[in-house]
């Protein structure tokens, strides 16, 4: 049975695949961290969702203001017929 994980306590805007190209097909999500947020937390929630949901680390960034994005990416695993 899949562990299900605690749900993210930022706001998570986007989430589209990528598909139809030649190269591996991925599975894209943004979360979006306020500045009041503590840094400790949203690192630990986004290592949570690294080991549990097999989810990497594409991009980060911060603006001006302290507010923090950060782009997840996981490989769609696409499941062949053996019958």
């Amino acid at each position: 049975m899949a562990q299900q994980l605690p749900p993210l306590p930022h706001a998570v805007s986007d989430r589209w695949t990528t598909g139809g190209r030649a190269g591996p097909d991925w599975e894209y999500v943004v979360v979006t961290c306020q500045p009041h947020e503590s840094l400790n937390e949203v690192r630990r929630q986004l290592a949570e969702h690294a080991e549990y949901g097999k989810w990497e680390l594409r991009r980060s960034r911060i603006y001006g203001g302290g507010m923090r994005k950060y782009w997840l990416r996981r490989r769609i695993m696409k499941v062949r017929k053996t019958l």
